[in-house]
């Protein structure tokens, strides 16, 4: 059994589908038997034993979570008790079938999602696919994650969904890197929206934002100043003192495995603000990260960052 994600609360794990049998079956028999009414003989299918399994359980061992990845690289029967719903289990269960999917080398994976989750896995990055359809009496729609096809993101738009969909999937740090605070990307509606849910999702969530020009969104009264300033045990801020890192054209935006699955945009190498992929996770974002890390990892490296308060905002 391996542990993969775990909350205040709960933990995710993959687990042994024959010693995990009755607690995945009281999951799945509440929702889907007893909630959704799905005939038995369709929930409980032959597919089963073939499949890798998480299981979400509460601290003392309740079973409230279920998922499970098919050998063709299907996820399927997610489930999460009705208490316990919009708490995380359903983005720690899916987290851990998509670390799994890619432990096994997979590039992509699909899903048929029921209508009222389809926002859900599009926070996460999947796309749909085909019109909807009916199965089992409940409106699905299909739709397919890729996860290791770099793409090439050209407009703001693609910009702005990329980054949503990495604060949706970052889990409890998200670094940010930016010239100044990048106007048409970190102000869009959509982003602070997502930012928001991050800082209040009540893990102990932490944001930390590297600046090249703290003074630019200062006196544009950037809406992400505001957005930390109400959130001030959050959002922490520090300028770049490096003359080669303050010379570097580059912003990214890390948080979560999906930060690993994106590649660097030429949107963001045109615009200078983007999201964070394998080109700049591990190298463009290289410097960055580190340089970030090192303000925060100890206050000795953080006394060379400048410190000054500056219009209540901490930088």
């Amino acid at each position: 059994m391996n542990a993969n994600a775990a909350e205040p609360g709960f933990e995710v794990a993959l687990v042994d589908f024959q010693s995990a049998l009755p607690a995945l079956r009281a999951v799945r028999d509440e929702v889907f038997l007893g909630e959704q009414r799905v005939p038995a003989e369709i929930e409980r299918d032959a597919l089963d034993p073939a499949c890798t399994h998480a299981l979400a359980r509460l601290a003392d061992g309740t079973p409230v979570g279920t998922a499970r990845l098919a050998p063709d690289g299907r996820i399927g029967r997610m489930a999460v008790r009705a208490p316990w719903r919009g708490r995380g289990i359903g983005d720690a269960l899916l987290r851990a079938l998509l670390d799994e999917a890619l432990r096994q080398g997979r590039r992509e994976v699909r899903l048929n999602a029921q209508a009222g989750a389809i926002d859900f896995y599009l926070r996460h990055g999947f796309r749909p696919e085909g019109g909807r359809f009916q199965e089992a009496g409940i409106e699905h729609q299909a739709m397919v994650l890729a996860l290791d096809a770099p793409h090439a993101i050209e407009t703001r738009d693609e910009a702005v969904d990329a980054i949503r969909r990495i604060v949706a999937g970052a889990r409890r740090w998200l670094w940010i890197r930016s010239h100044a605070l990048d106007p048409g990307l970190l102000d869009d509606p959509g982003v602070l929206e997502a930012l928001r849910r991050f800082a209040t999702a009540g893990r102990g969530n932490q944001v930390r934002v590297l600046l090249h020009d703290a003074d630019a969104p200062q006196r544009a009264h950037a809406p992400l100043i505001a957005l930390a300033q109400r959130l001030p045990s959050i959002f922490a801020f520090r300028e770049l003192d490096d003359p080669m890192d303050r010379e570097e054209p580059a912003a990214t935006t890390c948080g979560g495995w999906a930060s690993a699955s994106r590649a660097k945009p030429r949107w963001a190498r045109r615009r200078s603000a983007g999201s964070c992929g394998p080109s700049t996770s591990r190298r463009g974002s290289a410097r960055g990260r580190s340089a970030s890390t090192a303000r925060w990892a100890s206050e000795e490296r953080a006394s060379h960052a400048r410190d000054a308060v500056r219009n209540g905002l901490r930088l």
